[in-house]
């Protein structure tokens, strides 16, 4: 694998650049779909493709692992070849999961996680060990180091003993990465994750020591994870002062349009989060003009097209009305639809985001269009 920067912005720390892979080449800055069971959720894999665009999927350890099992996905000869996705993929630690689980038995120590699986109830335990070989039977292209999210609000003493958890942690899921090999004939890379909350002394530590290790590319979690935007923002920009610029950056879980152009300006190359597939389920449609609820009475009898910019593609000859009905109704189309749009939405403006980052144009284009993307229609 490879990364490779081709352009930066002249007045911010956006860039664009190409990865690499045995699946592909990604174009960053780049917006990866969730597919948290092996799927993105109401979203054929033809789609992902056309009309999305998708140059990358993600799967989440946590969720293959207890469904189907590691048994049926090496079976299956990995990930790839079990959903029929071509492409690179990239699998999350579970570590945002177990996080998640806090309240239901969940007990973390030195040596790893014990949790209970929202399924069945059944116990299960994560060791940074056993999350890489999870992993590599997986078979994602990009594997994530195991950490623990910590959760906001928190002390800044657990913080720090969070932070110096997940570095030790680290080291561990280096030494197993470098003990194993690859089970389906590509090659994968391991993220090592930045934590410290909101605490800038801690996320500089972190940045330094996960910058120390020399990994492919890092990543920066524990955020958007309620913590104001602000500290969202300034806690990105501190950090990617300190990592490598020669990486690709990974902000994980972010987020709204508005979250993802203003990562970019702060350097971040990789982004993901359930929000344009969830919000869409739910009735909330991202357009070129605008936010829209759809549910909204104003709706009913619009039979406009969803966004005029996307009339060709595929769903774009759907009405407004006509998809308030189908989410109304709670017809399954309604919120494939709407996923398909969001999701469409999404890869379109990181594509836009990296074309005027090659003109030299970012920050003039994203304050101009940052008003009107985030307008409640």
């Amino acid at each position: 694998m490879k990364f490779e920067i081709s352009q930066t912005d002249p007045s911010s720390k956006a860039r664009a650049g190409e990865i690499t892979t045995d699946h592909g080449t990604i174009q960053t800055p780049i917006f990866m779909p969730v597919g948290t069971a092996g799927t993105v959720k109401a979203v054929h894999i033809s789609e992902l493709s056309k009309p999305i665009n998708a140059q990358i999927i993600l799967g989440n350890t946590y969720h293959l692992y207890l469904r189907p099992g590691l048994e049926i996905i090496e079976a299956a000869g990995g990930l790839h070849r079990f959903n029929g996705w071509d492409k690179p993929i990239l699998t999350d630690s579970g570590g945002y999961q177990v996080y998640s689980l806090a309240g239901t038995g969940r007990k973390i120590v030195e040596e790893g996680v014990k949790f209970k699986s929202h399924i069945d109830g059944s116990t299960h335990f994560f060791s940074p060990e056993y999350v890489m070989d999870i992993q590599r039977t997986i078979g994602a292209d990009i594997i994530m180091a195991f950490d623990e999210c910590t959760p906001y609000p928190c002390t800044y003493e657990y913080a720090r003993n969070s932070m110096d958890m997940t570095h030790r942690w680290l080291d561990r899921c280096i030494t197993r990465f470098d003990e194993t090999s690859p089970k389906y004939g590509y090659q994968q890379v391991l993220f090592p994750i930045v934590q410290g909350s909101v605490y800038s002394d801690l996320r500089k530590v972190s940045a330094e020591y996960i910058a120390s290790k020399n990994a492919f590319g890092n990543a920066i979690g524990g955020l958007s994870v309620g913590e104001p935007v602000e500290d969202m923002y300034k806690m990105a920009d501190e950090v990617t002062d300190i990592l490598p610029k020669d990486k690709p950056r990974y902000l994980m879980g972010v987020g709204t349009p508005a979250n993802i152009l203003e990562g970019i300006a702060l350097g971040i190359d990789m982004f993901d989060c359930v929000m344009p597939t969830r919000n869409a389920r739910n009735g909330m449609i991202f357009t070129t003009e605008g936010i829209i609820n759809i549910k909204n009475e104003k709706w009913k009898s619009d039979f406009s097209v969803i966004d005029p910019f996307f009339a060709e593609d595929t769903h774009g000859q759907y009405s407004k009305a006509y998809l308030r009905h189908l989410i109304r109704c709670e017809e399954m189309l309604g919120p494939m639809i709407a996923s398909v749009f969001n999701l469409r939405f999404y890869l379109w403006l990181v594509g836009e985001a990296r074309k005027e980052i090659m003109a030299g144009t970012f920050t003039t284009w994203k304050s101009r269009m940052l008003p009107q993307f985030m307008n409640r229609l």
